[in-house]
């Protein structure tokens, strides 16, 4: 299968990647998700917006415990979703828009209905048995350690037909594979080149962070603080996560995507909070190619926490190494809400952060409208993993409903009469149909945003420099530009003299006059020199 042109440098470098959540996407039978058809039938929107690549959310055949991470068969198709030729269709649909597909991989464990995890529960000499994390109980009968799974209770469950429990981080219906057993990476080698043969650009790799346990199966020890980078439920992910023998995965598959042509991307959903341990994801350029930064995502919404963020992140990466930012996704809910309060000037200005810093830009479905999370009713929600309240960070399917095409009852998500999976959110200042017509609106300006990034930080990590600013300022240099920021309720006096203005989020600039930043305003310029003195 064909892929986009691409030139020196690899295509992600200086690209906006777009996640798309298939099952809120676009409905073309109204069985009410979202579908493989409605991804194609809306291809042209993104084609439009001018993003570079589309991350689909789980696509492969799942029983939906946890909707689609958790795989019961990893080189299939869901039936809700369409088939494999279905999928085939939207490479090919989207290659000739020039934009790459790429899916999401769950490595870290499977659904409990997959054949292997089926097989392993027959006895405990069954032929697939060491795919899996299986241990005797403790001494006094109990689980064998204190490791808890996302919703906080034990991450073990006995099985009384073989006389073990096995392992599962998340829910109980999500057993985690044994990353020890070499013939699970012999499985994964084949699904990596099942899918790269079918026109695959790459994946989004589900828990990069967690393939590998210890051995021994030592008891977590305490965590330092309550957060979701650091530990929950008081314990720190010490030895049920990030171990370092997962580095040799990753090595072992970039020399797969290096074969193909042209070479495949690795992007990982690297869950730490350490600076250190996120850069060790890219080895020495022989690992992932891209590693998700959550501190950025759990940052303030301030010029203090995203700048010292944004400056240890590049001072800890190594030489040649390509960061990516993004602020919303299925997990963490909505960047329009969580930083900003669904205030346009502060989504705008939100927008401006990441489609300026270097590297590579992640817009999650809707966030290019300003989309918001959603309330969703208790009787309406669908996430396991959370309508209990067993995760702190709130239930997932506030960020997970249909994508707002217009203001219509079901925002254009199905035909008329059909009932979404999720209900729809208010969408009548917030649809694409309406915005497309603004030249005012989020979506035109993000429009602008990702047309002038292509041409002035497109096909390369630009250089980076911060300038020095007051408290609730952000001033930096990119490339040949330089970005001036405002987080303040009030006008600020810019810190840098900047040449032509080429983007504002506020009102136009005046011609010849000094470029005042409003409140919860970006400027993105040419450069005009520096006011102060020095970079950090």
């Amino acid at each position: 299968m064909p892929q986009p042109a691409s030139g020196d440098s690899p295509w992600w470098h200086g690209a906006v990647l777009y996640q798309l959540y298939v099952r809120s996407w676009r409905d073309t039978d109204n069985d009410g998700y979202g579908d493989l058809r409605g991804v194609i039938e809306q291809l042209d929107h993104l084609s439009w917006l001018g993003v570079d690549g589309v991350w689909l959310s789980p696509t492969m055949p799942s029983p939906d415990a946890d909707w689609g991470y958790d795989v019961s068969d990893y080189t299939g198709v869901h039936p809700e979703l369409g088939t494999l030729d279905d999928l085939d269709d939207l490479i090919a649909a989207a290659v000739s828009r020039n934009l790459r597909v790429l899916l999401d991989l769950v490595p870290n464990h499977t659904s409990s209905a997959h054949p292997w995890f089926v097989d392993a529960c027959v006895g405990q000499d069954s032929a697939h048995r060491d795919y899996y994390v299986w241990a005797d109980p403790a001494p006094d009968g109990g689980p064998p350690n204190n490791w808890l799974d996302a919703t906080g209770q034990p991450a073990w469950r006995w099985d009384s037909r073989t006389g073990q429990f096995y392992l599962h981080n998340f829910l109980d219906s999500q057993p985690d594979l044994n990353w020890w057993e070499p013939r699970v990476h012999e499985e994964f080698r084949r699904i990596l080149a099942f899918w790269f043969d079918r026109g695959v650009a790459g994946f989004r790799i589900d828990v990069a962070h967690g393939l590998y346990k210890d051995a021994q199966l030592r008891d977590n020890p305490a965590a330092p603080g309550d957060s979701p980078l650091v530990g929950r439920f008081g314990l720190a992910p010490v030895y049920s996560a990030n171990r370092p023998e997962a580095h040799a995965v990753f090595r072992d598959w970039r020399q797969i995507a290096e074969r193909s042509a042209p070479p495949r991307l690795l992007l990982g959903e690297t869950w730490v909070g350490d600076f250190d341990r996120l850069a060790a994801f890219y080895g020495a350029d022989d690992e992932l190619q891209l590693a998700f930064n959550f501190p950025f995502v759990f940052a303030g919404f301030s010029a203090p926490e995203l700048s010292a963020v944004v400056a240890r992140t590049l001072a800890r990466l190594p030489a040649g190494s390509c960061p990516i930012w993004t602020a919303s996704n299925h997990d963490v809910g909505r960047f329009a809400t969580r930083w900003c309060g669904d205030d346009d000037r502060k989504i705008r200005l939100a927008l401006l952060v990441l489609a300026t810093l270097p590297g590579t830009t992640v817009l999650y479905y809707g966030d290019e409208i300003g989309m918001a999370d959603v309330d969703v009713p208790p009787e309406l929600q669908r996430d396991r993993m959370s309508m209990d309240g067993g995760r702190p960070d709130g239930n997932r399917d506030r960020a997970r409903t249909p994508m707002q095409w217009n203001a219509s009852p079901g925002a254009g998500f199905a035909a008329a009469g059909a009932t979404p999976w999720l209900p729809v959110g208010p969408s009548a200042d917030r649809n694409v149909a309406d915005q497309r017509q603004d030249p005012g609106s989020v979506l035109s300006f993000c429009r602008s945003l990702i047309a002038l990034r292509r041409a002035e930080l497109g096909g390369a990590i630009a250089s980076w420099q911060q300038l020095p600013t007051p408290p609730d300022q952000w001033a930096y240099r990119v490339g040949e530009l330089v970005v001036l920021t405002n987080f303040a309720d009030r006008d600020a006096e810019p810190p840098v003299a900047v040449g032509e203005i080429l983007l504002r989020t506020g009102a136009a600039a005046s011609a010849g006059s000094a470029p005042v930043l409003g409140p919860w305003e970006g400027i993105v310029a040419r450069s005009g020199g520096a006011t102060g003195a020095g970079s950090t």
